[in-house]
């Protein structure tokens, strides 16, 4: 599954102004995307998708770089642990310690920014909670695509829009959270963190398509937050599956939504920190 998860996604070729290199953060592996001949401004945080379970940081390349031109940003996207060989809290103490090192390097925390999609939108606000409850700086800002927030799979939409997702089904979903989770309550705020306390959080972007499964995770997830007092913006798209903005290069809507992120990103980005 993971292979042909991976292969799925890295099927389509690069554009010839991207830019990749392998790295390491706090000894979590990641890759380094950039693209466009614009001096990178900021710095983003990148989680990919697959329950989880499946997905890479290099199967990732593609939605990152459209990201990172957008932004004229420089993307890392983390290779965190997977599940089930590395069940929760892995990937989340993988994220921190990603964070960790960006901070350690030198690198200020207002010139950062955080972005996930699917379970890494999930994994991208369990690594904010974490981060304040470990005492650091807030990144500026968090983009979050279609965002996996409630491993309960307790949204109104898992039933309302299950005949209309071409992708998700609350039985594949349920198997995924049950590999991650381990035992652990499904309802623990870094697992799922639409059940935690969101107060203290930097400004959230969240978009969503209108016809997955997963659309109450991000309406619930932004009523939420603006009850925390958070700054943010919702944004939900008629017609679109889950995660579309991965066909940004032949979507007009996609594109969209990407310069929305990148507009968003840059808004609170600030270089000096």
């Amino acid at each position: 599954m993971r292979r042909v998860f991976d292969e799925m996604l890295g099927s389509a070729p690069l554009p010839d102004d991207v830019r990749t290199r392998t790295i390491e953060l706090g000894g979590v592996p990641a890759v380094e995307v950039r693209a466009g001949a614009a001096p990178p401004a900021g710095t983003a945080l990148y989680f990919h998708g697959g329950a989880y379970a499946m997905g890479s940081a290099a199967a990732s390349v593609g939605l990152v770089s459209e990201i990172a031109r957008r932004a004229a940003a420089t993307v890392l996207s983390v290779d965190y642990r997977l599940a089930p060989e590395h069940p929760f809290p892995a990937a989340v103490d993988d994220a921190l310690a990603a964070c960790r090192a960006l901070l350690d390097g030198g690198v200020p925390a207002g010139s950062v920014a955080v972005t996930g999609e699917s379970a890494g939108g999930g994994l991208a606000l369990a690594l904010l909670l974490a981060i304040r409850d470990a005492g650091l700086p807030q990144p500026s800002s968090a983009t979050v695509l279609s965002p996996w927030a409630d491993l309960t799979q307790s949204g109104g939409t898992m039933s309302t829009r299950a005949e209309a997702d071409p992708a998700l089904t609350r039985r594949a979903l349920q198997i995924r959270a049950a590999d991650y989770l381990a035992g652990a309550d499904p309802r623990t705020p870094l697992a799922s963190p639409l059940h935690a306390d969101l107060r203290g959080l930097p400004p959230l972007l969240i978009q969503a398509g209108a016809r997955e499964i997963l659309l109450d995770d991000a309406l619930r997830l932004a009523a939420r937050a603006a009850r925390a007092d958070i700054l943010v913006t919702l944004q939900t798209f008629p017609g679109a599956p889950h995660v579309f903005q991965g066909f940004a290069p032949l979507v007009e809507e996609a594109a969209r939504a990407l310069d929305h992120v990148a507009a968003f990103l840059n808004s609170h980005i600030h270089p000096e920190g």
